[in-house]
């Protein structure tokens, strides 16, 4: 029963707090912190050091100090709000669009709200020391028709990672921004690191998808799928070092772009 003159808590009450989109925009900053350490280990590879490179890696790296657990736990929770933060959005903020656009809209912010989950989930499992040794593929191979699921999820992320890139190129990410009041130098700043950083993105994560494919299509759950192995596939090329290197800048650009998302991200 509701009392007299009260209401239920909604989950759009839940989306609005006020606690949740103060967060979300600490997880925006998390994230380009994650990508400005996997910039960091990109160079590092680049130059012969052949660590892990992934986004576990990279949270990895921020867990090897005590203070870096507490970042981690940080790193969680505002992770986690941005997944509240986006479901809220796919359900909410698109109500008076085209039916084609809305169902777009809505897709994007529900994939951002899995990468943002995954991440989260990853930072706490390395706060805790709860983390799996099993991979995505390993564990997804061991279920009937696994090969096929594992070549099909490398298939979106693939989609998903020309999208980054077409959404830099085309600088659809700016739909997201509210850069009233930023000035015109700002705003351009903005685009052109946007425009650097989702495209590099973009270019970083298809190359586990691909790896993805054929693993899940050639049925060999021994093969190296991450975006570690693809990473360390490109170093060994002759203009490998050259091209992670100009990844780094990339990926660098985009931790920045995360900055601004964070301040300017329209709530």
């Amino acid at each position: 029963m509701t009392p007299a003159g009260g209401s239920v808590p909604s989950a759009d009450d839940a989306v609005r707090h006020p606690v949740v989109r103060p967060l979300g925009r600490v997880g925006l900053v998390a994230y380009g912190l994650v990508h400005l350490l996997l910039a960091a280990l990109l160079v590092r590879v680049a130059f012969g050091d052949r660590k892990r490179v992934d986004k576990k890696g990279a949270l990895a790296e921020i867990a090897e100090t005590g203070p870096g657990v507490v970042v981690l736990w940080v790193i969680a929770l505002g992770l986690a709000a941005m997944v509240v933060w986006q479901l809220g959005e796919a359900i909410w903020e698109h109500q008076g669009l085209p039916p084609g656009r809305h169902a777009l809209r809505s897709m994007i912010n529900l994939a951002e709200a899995a990468l943002f989950g995954v991440l989260a989930y990853s930072a706490w499992s390395i706060a805790t020391g709860n983390g799996s040794k099993k991979s995505f593929a390993t564990a997804v191979f061991e279920l009937p028709g696994g090969g096929w699921l594992v070549a099909l999820g490398g298939l979106v992320v693939i989609v998903g990672s020309a999208f980054a890139v077409r959404r830099g190129l085309t600088g659809g990410f700016l739909r997201e921004l509210d850069l009233r009041g930023a000035g015109l130098n700002r705003s351009q700043l903005v685009a052109r690191i946007g425009r650097l950083g989702w495209a590099a993105l973009g270019v970083a994560y298809g190359v586990p998808g691909v790896l993805l494919v054929v693993a899940g299509t050639t049925y060999d759950p021994a093969a190296p799928t991450g975006l570690d192995a693809g990473l360390q596939r490109v170093a060994d090329e002759a203009y490998g070092p050259v091209l992670l290197a100009l990844l780094a800048v990339g990926l660098a650009a985009f931790a920045v772009y995360c900055l601004f998302d964070a301040r300017y991200r329209k709530a």
